[in-house]
């Protein structure tokens, strides 16, 4: 089992279990900045270094042992319903309930998942493009 670190690098919270070579871990534990959007005691969110829309926040859970999506939905069903509530949440922080935000889930490399700690997009502040056209090859 991985070194359990808080989003402060604190010792001691439950669920934290974090892997060294992820870097949403590495984010979590302090070792590389981000810019908080909101945090809970079981969820980070924080801005995307390279948005695809004007707000771009990804919101994690604080353990590294869901890869997916579907393995979350799986394993810990009511975190996966509190990175939703959060995403909510931070859509109406970030000014984006009133016109409208997309939430996203990439599960695996065909859906362009690059990083595998579960995570969500939220993505909003101008209208957004059709979404699930085919990448370009």
């Amino acid at each position: 089992m991985g070194q359990r670190i808080t989003a402060t690098g604190e010792s001691g919270l439950g669920d934290t279990t974090l892997d060294p070579g992820c870097i949403f871990c590495l984010i979590l534990s302090g070792k590389i900045p981000a810019t908080v959007v909101r945090e809970t005691g079981r969820t980070f969110a924080f801005r995307d270094i390279a948005p695809q829309a004007p707000t771009h926040v990804l919101i994690i859970p604080k353990t590294h042992a869901y890869p997916n999506a579907a393995e979350l939905a799986a394993g810990d069903p009511e975190l996966a319903a509190e990175l939703l509530r959060e995403a909510g949440a931070a859509a109406a922080a970030e000014g984006l309930a009133e016109n409208g935000y997309r939430i996203v889930f990439n599960t695996g490399d065909h859906a362009g998942q690059t990083v595998y700690h579960v995570h969500l997009h939220l993505l909003g502040g101008d209208p957004l493009g059709r979404f699930g056209t085919p990448a370009e090859q």
